[in-house]
């Protein structure tokens, strides 16, 4: 299978329409070849949820979103930070999905055998935990990130955007994920670089890394911010 919708239904975050889309890619040098999940508005394209807000449904509470504005000359929400450029992936996955060019299929046959991505765009813990675990069922690895507090550690590493909101997940018991300035902020003794990243010399693609995946008695995962 190269794609498939896996789900059509309300967010776990506010209840409004959310569709999640898994495309199988080979493209990506980092990730190497993946099963990229884009969860999505249903009704509203990538660009236009960011400046309205009506990204909370896939994105919930991020402080990387931005603020939604209604400058007819702004594309996005003012001061979006998020990585993701919503005009490549998100948006052409939306277009094609709204074009009728996906159709619904099984998230375990999807995932067999793969490394897969949740919420190459959008955060997981908008989708019912079924989808992801069939998704996940048959899958070689994973890599899967949170903003929702607590929701989803067993599968998820929760973005910290702050040492204080990692601590308090470090003392919850939960995996982080965090952007630091420079190796300086790195806390040796509970977290470790991400492997694929240029400061640890790219040394390991996540197909193989296979620490980006929640629950685990390894240590948390830092990156340098670029």
């Amino acid at each position: 299978m190269k794609s498939a919708i896996l789900y059509e239904g309300p967010s776990l975050l506010d209840d409004k329409p959310i569709v999640v889309v898994a495309v199988y890619s080979d493209r990506n040098t980092k990730t190497g070849h993946v099963v990229q999940t884009y969860i999505l508005c249903k009704d509203i394209n990538p660009m236009e949820a960011s400046k309205t807000g009506e990204d909370f449904s896939i994105c919930g509470s991020c402080i990387m979103r931005g603020e939604t504005t209604d400058d007819p000359k702004r594309k996005l929400a003012k001061g979006r930070r998020c990585y993701v450029k919503l005009f490549q992936g998100p948006l052409i996955v939306w277009k094609s999905y709204k074009a009728g060019r996906y159709e619904h299929g099984n998230a375990t046959d999807m995932g067999r055998g793969r490394f897969v991505r949740l919420g190459t765009y959008g955060d997981p813990a908008a989708v019912p935990r079924y989808v992801w675990d069939n998704l996940l069922s048959q899958a070689n690895t994973w890599t899967a990130y949170t903003h929702q507090d607590g929701k989803m550690s067993e599968i998820c590493m929760q973005s910290a955007d702050t040492y204080e909101q990692a601590k308090k997940h470090w003392a919850a018991g939960r995996r982080t994920f965090r952007v630091i300035k420079d190796l300086l902020d790195l806390d040796k003794q509970n977290e470790t670089l991400c492997p694929a990243s240029k400061e640890a010399g790219r040394r390991v693609q996540c197909t193989a890394c296979k620490l980006c995946k929640g629950s685990s008695k390894a240590k948390s995962i830092a990156i340098v911010e670029h």
